[in-house]
């Protein structure tokens, strides 16, 4: 299991995505699907937001004045 924290695994997933998205290769490729590679970003972009915003400490005292 990996015990690297989710926000890194995240921003190495949208680097991996955008070096796809730039890759000769993908984009000579020509295929129809119902998810694209923006739909992919937008994906890891969300999820980036959540899990940085799930971490957010509140617990101090006063944070809320």
């Amino acid at each position: 299991m990996n015990t690297q924290p989710l926000p890194e695994l995240i921003v190495q997933a949208q680097q991996l995505v955008t070096q796809i998205r730039q890759h000769p290769h993908y984009q000579s490729l020509r295929f129809d699907c119902d998810v694209t590679i923006g739909d992919v970003s937008l994906f890891f972009n969300t999820l980036q937001w959540e899990a940085t915003a799930s971490t957010v400490d509140v617990s101090r005292e006063g944070f809320f004045q």
